[in-house]
């Protein structure tokens, strides 16, 4: 017998604002066409003045909580993935545990900026196949708005706001690749990329700081690293791209998404894609991709799904699961 972590629900939240390209063009040197022939980005959600990142990671565990039909009081942990907290401490994890009305159990976050959810669901299947818990909430939730320079062309229109959650919960498998639940994972990071996607301020120096990045050397850099982290997370589990029935990538860029499914052999056909309505949602990314997908009908049981995402750090990993 072996214990996996099984995924039972999933879900998301978006802010009532959608910000189109075209808004853009009254304030910026910039156009749709512009925006959209590099990134693939046409609109994305920014959050309403006082909405907070934990509200939002509140509507969306509520949703997934829903999903799976289960009551906050079934949860044993909470971890929430995000760069933008409402607060330096608490957490905002503690905040939503809170809002949930969970009493038991314990709620903590993780930082690792686009590649935080697939650190997050790393360390959620261990707390369940270590026995420290059965049900874990994840969730992927971002008010990027908030650090973004609206003056810097090159990064205002590629962000936005969002939520996504999702919950995993012990079951026994066979111990093979045709078990329900996450199958494998690998993690990476390597400060030494720090200067090329980063905020310029902080706890420590008493600033709030913007968004500033060097967008080809992360390019370029993404491609590379996905395509070598989803191609390790197959490998430890004996499969290849082959296999795989749905890519759920980090949404930030449609050239880098293609351009890292064309390395893994995959056609687009089998990647699910929400960068155009979304924009870049960070932690916020995934989740949301996975809940819209399970939305369209695209991902059903028994797929295998692999997902994966880099950020800034950089941080970057992936996950292979059966769905």
């Amino acid at each position: 017998m072996t214990i996996r972590a099984v995924v039972a629900g999933v879900g998301h939240y978006l802010p009532d604002r959608i910000v189109p390209n075209s808004e853009f063009e009254a304030t910026l040197d910039t156009s749709d066409d512009w925006i959209k022939s590099r990134s693939g980005i046409e609109r994305r959600h920014i959050a309403a003045p006082g909405q907070t990142t934990s509200d939002m990671a509140t509507r969306a565990a509520r949703a997934a909580l829903d999903d799976a039909g289960l009551e906050s009081t079934d949860i044993d942990a909470i971890i929430l993935a995000t760069s933008t907290a409402d607060f330096t401490f608490p957490s905002a994890a503690t905040m939503v545990q809170a809002e949930l009305g969970m009493t038991k159990g314990f709620a903590f976050d993780v930082q690792a900026v686009c590649a935080g959810f697939i650190y997050a669901l790393t360390n959620a299947n261990a707390l369940i196949v270590s026995g420290q818990a059965k049900r874990v909430l994840v969730i992927g939730a971002e008010t990027f708005s908030r650090i973004i320079d609206w003056n810097d062309r090159s990064t205002c229109v590629l962000f936005g706001d969002g939520a996504g959650a999702l919950i995993l919960e012990s079951a026994e498998g066979d111990g093979t690749v045709a078990d329900r639940g996450i199958l494998s994972a690998d993690l990476n990071s390597d400060g030494r990329f720090r200067d090329i996607l980063y905020v310029d301020g902080g706890v420590s120096t008493q600033t709030t700081g913007f968004l500033r990045m060097e967008g080809r050397e992360v390019f370029r850099h993404a491609v590379e690293k996905l395509a070598s982290t989803a191609t390790t997370a197959l490998e430890k589990i004996g499969l290849t791209g082959a296999d795989v029935d749905w890519v759920v990538p980090h949404q930030a860029n449609i050239r880098i998404i293609a351009g890292t499914a064309k390395k893994l052999g995959l056609p687009m056909e089998r990647v699910v894609v929400t960068v155009q309505d979304h924009g870049n949602t960070s932690a916020a990314s995934i989740p949301l991709a996975l809940s819209v997908g399970k939305q369209r009908g695209q991902i059903k049981t028994g797929d295998l799904v692999v997902t994966e995402a880099i950020g800034g750090g950089l941080a970057w990993g992936a996950v292979a699961l059966r769905w």
